[in-house]
C-alpha cells in the first residue's frame, strides 16, 4: 500500500521512524456531467473575476476572507513559519481508556507501519505496551497543512491512527430530542425486547451495498447495449412515515421476522395484541428480512412466557368441564335410583289387586 505521509512517532525520547498507510477505501460509484445534447463532458475552469480570464494553478494563491469581504493573502511561507511541533511527528501526549473517546470524534482511519529495519523493535515495543495497558493513546500531528488531534490503537499485529475531532467541533444536541413527555408500557418494552431478540445479532462482514451493486449491474447492461433495467418489486413505494398504532407494528414486526426465520408466526402479546386489525387507513412498519437463525435465549424464553399465560388461560376451561361431567354423573345416578324406586312401589302393589280379585 502505498504511505501518504512520512515521520515518526514521539514516545517519550522514543522516537519511532513510520509511514501512513489509509486504512480504508471509497467504494462509491462517481459520475461524470455531460451536456444532453451531444454527450459531452462539462468541465470547470478557474477564472478570476475581476479580468474575467482563465487562470492556471501556478497563479493560484490562498487568502483568509475577512468579515467585510476583504481578501488577506496568506503564502506557503508564512504557514512555514509558524511553530508546528508536529510538522513530522505524530506527538504522544497521553493515555486514555478507549471508552473515554466518544464516537462522534472519530474521524479518518490510517494504518501506522514501520520505515526501515531499526523501527521494528521501538514500534513492537509501543504495540505491546498499549496491549498491556489496554489504553489508547491521544496524539496531537499534523496533516494536509494543519494540526490535528489523533487516538493511537492496536489493531492485531498493527498500530491503527485514528483522526479525532477537536472537542470544540462536537455540537451539542439542542433541540434534536424530543420535546414533547412520551410514556412507554411495559408491554411496548416487552414487545420491542422481543423484536430485537428475534432479529439476533449480525455479522457485519455480510453486509454489503446493494445499491451499488445495482447500479454496476445497470452500467453492465447499458455498455453491452441493452435497455433499462426492471426495477425491483415494490421499488419506489413510500417508505416509513407515521406509524399510528405502534403495538400492532411491534407485533406485526416480531411475527414477520419469526416468519422469515422459519420459526412460526405468532399472535403477539399485550394489550396490544390485534389492536390495528380494523385500521386500514394507518401506516405501517416495514420489516427487513434476514436469514434464518437459531432461536436466541431472549427469544426462548419470551416463547416459554407465552406458552405460560396461554395454559394458564385454559386451566379455568378444564375445570369448567371437569365440573359439567361430575354435574352429568349426579344426574344419571338420581334418575337410577328414582326407576328402582318405581319399580318396588309397583311390586307391593300387584298382590293386592289379586286378592280383591
Amino acid at each position: 500500500m502505498r504511505s501518504i505521509w512520512n515521520g515518526a512517532i514521539s514516545f517519550g525520547l522514543v522516537s519511532i521512524p513510520i509511514k501512513l498507510v489509509n486504512a480504508t477505501e471509497s467504494h462509491s460509484i462517481s459520475f461524470r456531467q455531460i451536456h444532453l445534447a451531444d454527450g459531452g463532458r462539462i468541465r470547470y475552469r478557474k477564472v478570476c473575476e475581476l479580468d474575467e480570464e482563465e487562470v492556471t494553478s501556478a497563479e493560484i494563491g490562498k487568502a483568509y476572507e475577512d468579515a467585510d469581504g476583504s481578501m488577506i493573502p496568506i503564502s506557503d511561507d508564512d504557514l512555514a513559519q509558524l511553530p508546528l511541533p508536529t510538522a513530522k511527528t505524530i506527538e504522544i501526549v497521553g493515555f486514555v481508556p478507549e471508552s473515554s473517546i466518544d464516537p462522534l470524534q472519530l474521524g479518518s482511519a490510517y494504518y501506522i507501519s514501520a520505515n526501515g529495519v531499526p523501527a521494528a523493535k521501538p514500534y513492537t515495543l509501543l504495540r505491546e505496551a498499549l496491549k498491556r495497558s489496554e489504553k489508547v493513546a491521544v496524539a496531537k500531528f499534523a496533516l494536509r497543512g494543519r494540526e490535528r488531534l489523533g487516538m493511537v490503537r492496536v489493531l492485531g499485529d498493527v498500530i491503527a491512527l485514528h483522526g479525532l475531532l477537536w472537542p470544540d467541533e462536537i455540537r451539542q444536541p439542542e433541540g434534536v430530542a424530543p420535546e414533547t413527555e412520551v410514556s412507554i408500557r411495559d408491554a411496548e418494552l416487552d414487545l420491542a425486547d422481543a423484536l430485537m431478540d428475534t432479529l439476533g445479532e449480525v455479522e457485519l462482514a455480510s453486509l454489503h451495498d446493494d445499491y451499488r451493486e445495482a447500479v454496476e449491474e445497470l452500467i453492465a447492461s447499458k455498455a453491452a447495449g441493452g435497455g433499462e433495467l426492471r426495477a425491483p418489486e415494490g421499488a419506489g413505494e413510500r417508505r416509513g412515515g407515521k406509524v399510528l398504532d405502534l403495538m400492532a407494528a411491534l407485533e406485526s414486526s416480531v411475527r414477520a421476522a419469526k416468519e422469515s426465520r422459519g420459526e412460526g408466526s405468532g399472535t403477539g402479546t399485550g394489550a396490544g395484541a390485534g389492536a390495528g386489525a380494523g385500521d386500514g387507513d394507518g401506516d405501517h412498519a416495514e420489516v427487513t428480512h434476514l436469514p434464518a437463525r437459531k432461536k436466541s435465549a431472549g427469544a426462548r424464553k419470551t416463547a416459554s412466557k407465552a406458552a405460560s399465560k396461554t395454559a394458564s388461560k385454559k386451566a379455568p376451561a378444564k375445570k369448567a368441564s371437569a365440573a359439567a361431567k361430575k354435574t352429568a354423573t349426579g344426574r344419571t345416578a338420581a334418575k337410577k335410583t328414582a326407576s328402582a324406586t318405581a319399580k318396588k312401589t309397583t311390586a307391593k302393589k300387584a298382590p293386592a289387586r289379586k286378592r280383591s280379585a
